[in-house]
């Protein structure tokens, strides 16, 4: 399966997201999965990719030329596609795509993930966009999707596949039944 993973080229702050990452990126590659991301050499980006690249996995990151130019890719990636504009790499990663993980991130996330959840939600693109609400970090979408379907302006069986995972084995359980 190719899963495209959302999130932050920063660490975070106290580097409290960066081992759950590395994790993930392992599992990845443990399960035979591709990891499809942004080709950034920072923060999480890079630590989910390196993890799961020393696990033996396959990692294809997507970057625009202009991150190129500012040398942020990654080195030893599997496949490293290079696009024109910020919008080519996102339509890029869904093209490649089987499902969406948004870990916790900055603004180029939140709009990865709204992006994404607005195909699902349109039926534009058959898949999964999980939310891993690691420490909470995400609460606050989760009341907004709240506040839309309550004030009738979304219905939520079009929120169906737009999951929210709070625990890591939940997270690792919703990608194992899809």
């Amino acid at each position: 399966m190719n899963i495209c993973v959302y999130l932050s080229a920063q660490p975070g702050k106290g580097g409290k997201y960066l081992d759950v990452v590395r994790r993930f990126g392992r599992r990845i590659a443990e399960k035979g999965h591709r990891l499809i991301y942004g080709g950034s050499k920072s923060g999480l980006m890079g630590e989910i990719a390196i993890s799961a690249l020393h696990a033996g996995g396959e990692v294809i990151g997507v970057e625009p030329e202009f991150f190129i130019e500012s040398e942020f890719q990654l080195d030893g990636l599997t496949q490293l596609i290079v696009t024109k504009t910020m919008n080519e790499r996102k339509e890029k990663l869904i093209e490649l795509s089987d499902i969406f993980i948004a870990f916790p991130g900055s603004t180029g996330t939140l709009e990865e993930l709204a992006d994404t959840a607005s195909l699902i939600k349109m039926g534009r693109i058959d898949s999964k966009l999980i939310l891993f609400n690691y420490q909470g970090f995400y609460e606050p979408l989760k009341a907004l999707f709240k506040a839309m379907v309550d004030d009738e302006l979304i219905k939520p069986d079009e929120l169906r596949n737009i999951l929210f995972a709070d625990k890591e084995q939940e997270l690792y359980e919703l990608i194992e039944t899809l």
